[in-house]
C-alpha cells in the first residue's frame, strides 16, 4: 500500500460527559413519575369502588323474595323496612337480611296480620357533590394525564405552558472545563484570524476609537473532526465571556413558528449576557438556500432562516453578540447568510499538515505515559490527511493496545499497530492462509517494494507486511518526507510503476496463467491516476492541455453547479487510448525493473515469509546484504526460484499494496 493514504472523515469535536445510572439527581424524576402513576391507579380504583359499592352500605344477607315470604309465614321476622328497591329487616334471631321486592299488594296486610313492625324509608338520590364527582372524575383523570405528558415534553423545550418556543441554547461557563488556544494545535492560521474577535471581546473600545467594527459573525468551514467546535470554545475561554452553544437542528420542530420563536428567544438570552458568543453548530440544517425546496417555499425551515437573518442584521442592534457558526457544507448555505454584515468572515479550518500533526500529537500525548522510542514526527509522516479527531483516536487506540498487553508505557510498536488498525482494519488472526497463498502474497508485496526502491521519484518505504488486515492480505506502506501539495509527472509515473509491481511479480515468478485477482485494487488506482493525468492535468501530448474530466461540483436537489463535458467519439477514443498507454507504460517499467533485480525480489519475498513484517530500514539492509537484526524464527522456508511450477492459487480481490489516489 502506498504512502499517499489519506483518510477522509472523522469524529466530531465535542467532548461529552456522562453520569452513572445510580446518581442521586437521576433518581428523582423516576420517583416522581412512579408516584404520579400510583396516584392515577389509586384514583381509578377509588372510582370503581364508589360506583360499585353504593349498595353495599346496607348490611345483612341477601335472600330470595320467596324465602322472605316463608319466614313471614313462620313468624321469624321481627321488623322490616320497605323501600322502592329494597326490603331489609331483622329476624327474631337477631340476624339482618335483605331482599329485592316485586309488585305484591298482599305483602303489607300479611305483615300486619303477623304483627311485624313495618317502617318505610324514602328513596334518597345521590348528593349533588357525588353527582359532580361521578361526572367530573373521568375528565379530571384525562386532564391529569395530559398535564403529565406535556410536562415531560417541556423538560427539553423550556418551562411554562409555552415552552416549545424557548431556545435550547446551553450556556457553558468556565467551571465546565476551560479551553484556550493552548489546547488548539495545528490550525495556526485559523487561530490568528479569530484572535481579533478575542481582543474585541476583551477591549471593545480599542476598535471603536478608530471607527472599526468587529465582524458580527464568523463561519468556521472545514471537514469533520478538524476542530471547529474546539476552536469556538477556545475563543470563549480566551475572552472569558459566556458561551452559548446550540445545534442547527434544535431550531426546527414539527410545529409551525417554533424555530423563529427559538431564534428570538436565543438572542434575548444572549443580550442579557452580552458581551458573549453564540455558537451554532451544523448551521446548514437551517441555513440552506431558500427557494430550492419542493414546496411553496414558506416552510418552517425558511421561516427560521428569515428570523435568523433579521436578528443578525435588522433594525434592532445586537451589540456585543458575536455569532460563530460551523459547517462542512458551505456550498448549500443561503447567499444572504454569507453577505457582509452577517457571516462576513469565513475561517477555513483545514486538515493539519505534518507540522500541525506533530503539534496535535504532542497535545494528546501529554496524557499518555510514553516510552523513550516514541517519535511524534514519524507518526505524523505516516498519517497524511488525518484530522485532529483522527489523531486523538490514534493516540487512544495506542493506549488501549498497550493496556491490553499489560504494559506500563506506550511504545512506538503500539502506535504502529494502532495506525495499521485505524487505516487498514484489525489484524485478521483467525484467517488461515495456505503456504501457496502466503508465497504469492509475499512476492506480490515484494514486487511493490523492489520497484519503489529503484524508482528515484518514489517515496521511501516505511514497512512491508503480509499480515492480513481488513480486506488486504498484505501491504507496502511508503511515507513522504513532507506533505505534498502538488505532484510532478515523474512521481506520477513512479507511482504507476509501483502499483503495477505486484501484478508483474506474480507473472514473473508464477507464470502468465498463475496471475491472481489480487491486483484489482492496483489496477483501479493506476487507471484513475492515468485518467486524471489525461483529462485533468494535461499530461498527454496527444490530447493536450484540455480538461475533459466530468464535473465534480456539488449537486443540490438534482441541479449540478457545472455543465457535463461534451466530446466527440474520436476524442473519447483518443482519451481511452492515452489512458491505456500510460498504464501500460507503468507496467512495462515495473517489468523491466523486476527482471533486472529478480534476485532482490526472491530475497525480499523469502524474508517476508520468514518474518512477515519488515521495516524500511530492514529492507534496505537486506538488499545491501547486511544482517537485519531480527530474532531467528526458525529455518527459512524454501523460496521458489523463477520458473518453478507452483499449484494454482487464488486470492480474494483487494487493495494489495494499492496506493490511494493522489490528491484525495
Amino acid at each position: 500500500m502506498s504512502d499517499d493514504n489519506k483518510r477522509a472523515g472523522g469524529s466530531g469535536d465535542n467532548n461529552g460527559q456522562g453520569g452513572g445510572p445510580g446518581n442521586g439527581p437521576r433518581a428523582n424524576p423516576w420517583m416522581k413519575s412512579l408516584l404520579i402513576w400510583v396516584g392515577v391507579l389509586v384514583t381509578l380504583a377509588l372510582f370503581v369502588t364508589v360506583i360499585d359499592g353504593r349498595g353495599s352500605q346496607q348490611g345483612g344477607n341477601t335472600i330470595p323474595y320467596s324465602a322472605f315470604l316463608d319466614k313471614v309465614d313462620e313468624g321469624t321476622v321481627k321488623d322490616v323496612n320497605i323501600s322502592r328497591d329494597l326490603i331489609s329487616g331483622t329476624l327474631t334471631s337477631g340476624d339482618k337480611f335483605r331482599s329485592y321486592p316485586i309488585q305484591d299488594p298482599t305483602l303489607v296486610p300479611k305483615l300486619r296480620e303477623k304483627g311485624i313492625a313495618i317502617s318505610a324509608k324514602p328513596e334518597e338520590g345521590p348528593s349533588v357533590w357525588m353527582v359532580l364527582l361521578y361526572n367530573s372524575l373521568p375528565f379530571l383523570l384525562f386532564m391529569g394525564i395530559a398535564f403529565f405528558v406535556l410536562r415531560q415534553m417541556q423538560k427539553n423545550t423550556g418551562s411554562g405552558a409555552m415552552g416549545f418556543g424557548k431556545s435550547r441554547a446551553k450556556m457553558l461557563t468556565q467551571k465546565e472545563g476551560k479551553v484556550t488556544f493552548d489546547d488548539v494545535a495545528g490550525i495556526d492560521e485559523a487561530r490568528e484570524e479569530l484572535q481579533e474577535v478575542v481582543e474585541f471581546l476583551k477591549d471593545p473600545t480599542k476598535f471603536a476609537r478608530l471607527g472599526g467594527k468587529i465582524p458580527k459573525g464568523a463561519l468556521l468551514v472545514g471537514s469533520p473532526g478538524t476542530g471547529k467546535t474546539l476552536l469556538a470554545r477556545a475563543i470563549a475561554g480566551e475572552a472569558g465571556v459566556p458561551f452559548f452553544t446550540i445545534s442547527g437542528s434544535d431550531f426546527v420542530e414539527m410545529f409551525v413558528g417554533v424555530g423563529a420563536s427559538r431564534v428570538r428567544d436565543m438572542f434575548e438570552q444572549a443580550k442579557k449576557s452580552a458581551p458573549c458568543i453564540v455558537f451554532i453548530d451544523e448551521i446548514d440544517a437551517v441555513g440552506r438556500h431558500r427557494g430550492a425546496g419542493l414546496g411553496n417555499g414558506n416552510d418552517e425551515r425558511e421561516q427560521t432562516l428569515n428570523q435568523l437573518l433579521v436578528e443578525m442584521d435588522g433594525f434592532e442592534a445586537n451589540e456585543g453578540i458575536i455569532i460563530v457558526a460551523a459547517t462542512n457544507r458551505p456550498d448549500v448555505l443561503d447567499p444572504a447568510l454569507l453577505r457582509p454584515g452577517r457571516f462576513d468572515r469565513q475561517v477555513v479550518v483545514p486538515r493539519p499538515d505534518i507540522e500541525g500533526r506533530i503539534k496535535i500529537l504532542e497535545v494528546h500525548m501529554k496524557k499518555v505515559p510514553l516510552a523513550p522510542d516514541v517519535d511524534a514526527r514519524v507518526i505524523a509522516r505516516g498519517t497524511p490527511g488525518f484530522s485532529g479527531a483522527d489523531l486523538a483516536n490514534l493516540v487512544n487506540e495506542a493506549a488501549l493496545t498497550a493496556a491490553r498487553k499489560s504494559k506500563r508505557l506506550v511504545a512506538m510498536a503500539e502506535f504502529e499497530e494502532a495506525k495499521d488498525k485505524v487505516m487498514m482494519g484489525a489484524e485478521r488472526k483467525s484467517m488461515v492462509m495456505t503456504e501457496d497463498e502466503k508465497r504469492m502474497t509475499a512476492y506480490h508485496e515484494a514486487g511493490h517494494a523492489i520497484v519503489a526502491l529503484h524508482e528515484p521519484a518514489s517515496d521511501p518505504i516505511h514497512k512491508a507486511t503480509i499480515i492480513p488486515r481488513g480486506r488486504a492480505l498484505g501491504m507496502v506502506m511508503r511515507l513522504p518526507e513532507r506533505d505534498s501539495y502538488s505532484y510532478h509527472r515523474d512521481k506520477m509515473y513512479a507511482n504507476l510503476a509501483v502499483s503495477m509491481g505486484g501484478r508483474v511479480a506474480e507473472e514473473i515468478i508464477f507464470g502468465y496463467d498463475k496471475v491472481s485477482s489480487g491486483a484489482s485494487g492496483d489496477i483501479q488506482y493506476a487507471t484513475g491516476l492515468a485518467r486524471d493525468m489525461v483529462t485533468k492535468w494535461g499530461m498527454s501530448d496527444k490530447v493536450g492541455p484540455v480538461e475533459y474530466a466530468q464535473p465534480e461540483g456539488e449537486s443540490f436537489l438534482g441541479y449540478s453547479s457545472s455543465q457535463p463535458v461534451r466530446m466527440s467519439n474520436a476524442t473519447a477514443q483518443l482519451i481511452d487510448d492515452e489512458i491505456k498507454g500510460i498504464v501500460q507504460g507503468g507496467l512495462d517499467r515495473a517489468k523491466h525493473l523486476l527482471t533486472d533485480h529478480v534476485d532482490q525480489l526472491h530475497l525480499l519475498a523469502g524474508a517476508l515469509l520468514e518474518y512477515e513484517t519488515l521495516s524500511g530500514e530492514e529492507i534496505k539492509k537486506l538488499i545491501a546484504g547486511e544482517e537485519i537484526g531480527k530474532i531467528d524464527a526458525g529455518p527459512k522456508p524454501t523460496v521458489p526460484r523463477a520458473g518453478t511450477s507452483i499449484p494454482k492459487t487464488r486470492r480474494p480481490s483487494g487493495p494489495f499494496g494499492t496506493p490511494s489516489p493522489l490528491g484525495a
